[in-house]
């Protein structure tokens, strides 16, 4: 019980920050996969059945544009932030920061 109710938190405070860290990564046009190893490299693991739904919100409420390339073998669907979504990128990192140095002292009183 108290092993699912600690990843259940775990999974809620991770969820918020995913919108943050895909936001971040999509200045550049990048696919899903290359999203995905994108993000793992920098130690967020998402998983595709979370990011494919979350791309489409966020290309839904105009953040993100996408566009297919079918130049290769295999068609792949790009997506980019738009200006609009660079916009909103930089108010949240900059909440982002406030809160990190809310939670430092908040966790620091310890």
């Amino acid at each position: 019980m108290e092993k699912d109710l600690l990843e259940n938190m775990i999974l809620e405070l991770r969820r918020g920050t995913l919108l943050l860290s895909v936001l971040s990564q999509l200045k550049e046009p990048k696919y899903g996969y290359s999203l995905v190893q994108s993000l793992e490299e920098k130690g967020v693991n998402i998983d595709p059945n979370t990011l494919y739904p979350l791309l489409r919100r966020l290309e839904k409420q105009e953040l993100l544009t996408s566009e297919w390339d079918t130049a290769e073998s295999k068609p792949r669907k790009y997506y980019k932030r738009t200006d609009f979504g660079d916009a909103i990128y930089l108010k949240l990192k900059e909440q982002w920061k406030e809160m990190c140095v809310s939670m430092d002292g908040l966790l620091k009183e310890e």
